[in-house]
């Protein structure tokens, strides 16, 4: 199923305004509990965690994305 150039705009928008602060919120209190549990680890380590889970969590998301900033390719010309 292929969506649409206007849903997929829609849909990425509010992946990005809804989504990512919740996966935010999410992926900073499980480093919290880390933390609480285990201690901080060492500041290369945290920052290849974070980088990780980024690119683990919105890699499935990757076909919504791409070609949102093209012009629709569904839309009709009407100047020709």
């Amino acid at each position: 199923m292929t969506l649409r150039h206007k849903t997929r705009k829609r849909l990425s928008l509010l992946i990005l305004v809804i989504g990512l602060p919740l996966y935010i919120i999410v992926v900073v209190g499980a480093m919290g509990l880390i933390y609480d549990r285990f201690g901080q680890p060492p500041l290369l380590v945290e920052l290849l965690i974070y980088v990780v889970l980024g690119v683990v969590a919105f890699l499935p998301l990757k076909p919504i994305f791409l070609g949102t900033s093209r012009e629709d390719p569904d839309a009709r010309d009407d100047a020709e």
